[in-house]
């Protein structure tokens, strides 16, 4: 059966085995490439914060939770089941860490907004697999029921007047702290990029900058991030249930048609996508060692954007979240110098999109790209800063001007979000 269903696979996905992809080769050379083009830009415009060590640092602590996020919605949404419910499920996550958190250890957290983020998952699949809810309307109701739900237990658990939550420092608005999260550093090595770094030789201190971000005060879920990722990439797509589990979100009744259990599958995907999230969410929590309202501040939407930059793969995904993590992080550790320099450094790639859309014959795409790309380079002139709310909104420009440039090269699954019952195709 399962060489029947590869086969099928590939009769019901005719776009992907043509589309042409990207080699380890050429994923390199983009890195080269990019890595080169943030020296130079460091180089030219004195920001030595841009790939300083406490900068990428940052960026990858800024990273995990919209990476979970995305990786999240990528189960899901691969199995055929739209998931705009990550932010609720994110809720959940951080406020289950939050309230196991400070009463048994941070490790007890991380399983706590594990549970909690899956729970929020059970539902979202209860409503859109069983009870067929347009699956929009079920993810708007999971944000709106978990933000609701995370807001009474908070006051109920953490703000009652004499409870030992209270006590130990909760309010209504947040959980009493929490143990730190264990971090490793490999000492000889960090040192030794860290001294690097400092000399801010050209691209040589950018490259020791970025590598002692990964060897420096790293949290363990950190490291747990990366093997979801590595591990979610073997699991659909190097493994019979991973097969399977795609087909309900390329062709489900094809699936059905050869005993898949489509059902079942798109449970455990959107169960597994809620407990990614709720993860992320967990690790919010974490890191600044309580659970807080609001905590999650729309990560779960960036986290439904990185997946559809990254084409609905665990790649992409994972170049989406350290781009908006690095977004993230410059705003709330550079502010306005670093965000003032990226204005050189975008106008410069809207030139290249400008001459590839003239090279492809797209007249007016290149016009419009060349003119903002003109009208950056003179902000970055006449200007020496850049407003306090354009620095604040930065990772969500960037959001919106990823999804504008990659929209064309997009191709979901071909199913997804759309209603299936049992038996339809008979």
């Amino acid at each position: 059966m399962s060489a029947d269903l590869k086969t099928a696979t590939k009769i019901v996905v005719p776009g992907e085995t043509g589309r042409r992809r990207l080699t380890y080769p050429w994923i390199l050379l983009i890195i080269a490439a990019g890595l080169l083009a943030v020296a130079a830009l460091r180089a030219l415009t004195g920001a030595e914060d841009l790939t300083s060590t406490g900068q990428f640092g940052a960026a990858l602590s800024a990273a995990v939770p919209i990476g979970l996020a995305g990786l999240g919605g990528l189960w899901s949404e691969r199995a055929g089941v739209v998931n705009i419910g990550l932010e609720g499920m994110m809720m959940l996550g951080s406020f289950a860490a939050g309230w196991i958190g400070w009463q048994h250890g941070p490790w007890a957290a991380a399983l706590a907004g594990i549970i909690g983020g899956a729970l929020g998952g059970l539902i979202h699949a209860l409503a859109t697999v069983t009870f067929g809810v347009d699956h929009i309307v079920s993810g708007v109701a999971v944000n709106i029921l978990a933000l609701g739900a995370t807001q009474y237990l908070a006051t109920l658990w953490f703000g009652q007047e004499g409870s030992a939550a209270m006590k130990a420092g909760g309010n209504d608005k947040q959980s009493p702290p929490m143990p730190d999260m264990p971090t490793f550093t490999i000492p000889g090595l960090s040192d030794w990029l860290h001294s690097i770094a400092g000399h801010h030789w050209f691209l040589i201190s950018d490259l020791a900058g970025i590598l002692g971000a990964a060897v420096t005060n790293v949290s363990w879920l950190t490291l747990l991030t990366v093997a979801l990722f590595i591990g979610t990439f073997y699991v659909l797509w190097r493994s019979s249930f991973g097969l399977r589990l795609r087909s309900c979100g390329e062709a489900p009744i094809s699936a059905e048609s050869l005993g898949v259990n489509v059902y079942s599958y798109k449970y455990a995907a959107v169960v597994i996508s809620g407990a990614l999230a709720g993860l992320g969410g967990a690790f919010l929590s974490i890191g600044v060692h309580f659970y807080q309202d609001g905590q999650t501040g729309g990560r779960g939407y960036i986290g439904l954007a990185t997946m559809i930059f990254g084409n609905w793969r665990p790649g992409g995904v994972a170049m989406g979240a350290g781009l908006f993590g690095f977004m993230d992080a410059m705003q709330l550790r550079s502010g306005g110098p670093t965000v003032h320099a990226l204005l050189l450094g975008l106008a410069a790639l809207l030139a290249v999109i400008a001459l590839l859309r003239l090279r492809a014959a797209k007249r007016t795409q290149a016009a419009l790209s060349a003119t903002a790309a003109a009208a950056l380079l003179l902000w970055y002139f006449l200007a020496d800063t850049v407003p306090l709310e354009l620095v604040e909104a930065s990772p969500y420009i960037a959001t919106l001007l990823v999804l504008a440039l990659f929209s064309q090269r997009l191709r979901p699954p071909k199913a997804n979000g759309r209603p299936y019952r049992r038996g339809q195709g008979t």
